[in-house]
């Protein structure tokens, strides 16, 4: 079996979640993920709604090898009133989603 197969899923292993006005949030994603170089890392990363929704993405823009974990943040999300929790999920070149998701409740 090759490196880039046994990196495996990323995984999300730690969500701050703070709400910046009526409705519109921000996240900070701790993602965990073997990163091996350009043909395999975590490349992004989800906020998933009711529905399987997606709510708002993080892209990543190049392997983390030597930063593992590592944490990237993304605000402005716009989650309708009403919604309770969401989840996070992360991505990867080769596997895309299949790791650990996290699910958050959202501050009020």
């Amino acid at each position: 079996m090759s490196q880039t197969a046994l990196a495996g899923p990323a995984d999300v292993v730690e969500v701050k979640v703070t709400k910046s006005g009526p409705g519109v949030y921000s996240f900070a994603v701790t993602v965990r993920h073997a990163d091996s170089g350009w043909k395999h890392y975590a490349d992004g990363w989800e906020v998933v709604g009711p529905n399987n929704k997606v709510l708002g993405k993080r892209v990543l823009g190049h392997p983390h090898v030597h930063e593992q974990p590592f944490t990237r943040s993304l605000s402005g999300v716009a989650i309708a009133e009403g919604t309770g929790r969401v989840r996070l999920r992360a991505h990867d070149k080769v596997h895309g989603f299949g790791g650990r998701e996290v699910e958050v409740d959202l501050p009020r």
